[in-house]
């Protein structure tokens, strides 16, 4: 167990304590590294839709060495006409959530035009980079990203869009260095937090529909949603990811802290709850500790 000490600490322990899944574990970060736990940071967990992050950096990573384009049409049939990898990658390319195949694909807006969260828009990206450097897209992800960042555990087992399994230790080292850029290039990292085509209307899963429901280049933006799955003081350039599996990932660069949470308990009424309660203890606890 790596649960560590400290008020904060206990904090998050009391918080976990009421939470469905009390093996859960959660690591609140500064740019320095993890500065309060509670839980196993080393058990292995399915991190479903937070793997959008990770695989947003491969593909932003390789725009940012050329071996890719974000504004280029995709080619003919591979995705719906005049749509881009930023398309795919900011959930405006018109795909649905499911869209099925080439030649079946289900359209619900032209590209560009309101934000339609699409697990297939992010397979088509990692797609669309397979077939630019004829690698595997989970090689490209570990070559990448997380090795690079020392996530040593850390692997894709099938989809780009919520196939990761990893410790949440890993996912911590993920937080830090979004807070602080020192191994990712900092324009990459800009690209994936910085809204993309801002102030479209659409519905972010689990808390229904946002009149601006910001993303930038793979991250949800917190902007001014309400209701949301961070707290209210978060400022609202926060963002992250959370995913059903009831994992979550939040970055706060105003008050320079990160929050990871991992729960085998599936996201629902409890984790819409809990997690802002919890977000809110954790900036109030080390604002406390600050002054």
């Amino acid at each position: 167990m790596t649960t560590s000490a400290g008020p904060l600490a206990q904090t998050l322990q009391q918080h976990v304590g009421r939470w469905p899944d009390p093996a859960a574990s959660v690591a609140v970060a500064s740019p320095a590294g993890v500065i309060a736990s509670t839980g196993d940071l080393d058990v292995e967990r399915r991190w479903a839709s937070v793997t959008k992050l990770l695989s947003a950096l491969t593909v932003l990573v390789l725009v940012h060495d050329g071996e890719a384009d974000l504004d280029e049409p995709l080619p003919k049939g591979s995705a719906p006409p005049g749509a881009t990898l930023s398309h795919l990658l900011d959930h405006t390319s018109g795909l649905d959530f499911e869209a099925g195949g080439p030649g079946t694909w289900r359209i619900r807006s032209q590209p560009g035009a309101r934000r339609t969260y699409s697990n297939t828009g992010i397979e088509v990206a990692a797609a669309r980079v397979e077939q630019l450097t004829g690698a595997p897209f989970a090689e490209l992800l570990r070559e990448l990203v997380a090795a690079p960042l020392g996530m040593a555990r850390t692997r894709l087992e099938g989809s780009a869009a919520h196939g990761l399994v990893a410790p949440t230790g890993d996912l911590a080292l993920l937080a830090g260095e979004l807070l602080a850029p020192r191994v990712l290039p900092a324009a990459v990292v800009d690209l994936l937090r910085t809204p993309s085509r801002p102030g479209l209307l659409g519905v972010l899963p689990g808390f229904g529909r946002q009149q601006h429901n910001d993303w930038g280049l793979g991250a949800e933006v917190r902007a001014d949603k309400s209701p949301h799955w961070t707290s209210p003081g978060n400022d609202p350039a926060t963002f992250g990811h959370f995913g059903q599996s009831g994992t979550s990932l939040w970055v706060d660069r105003r008050h320079s802290l990160a929050l990871v949470t991992a729960s085998s308990e599936p996201f629902g009424e409890w984790a819409a709850a809990a997690w802002p309660a919890l977000s809110t203890a954790v900036l109030e606890g080390v604002g406390s500790q600050r002054d």
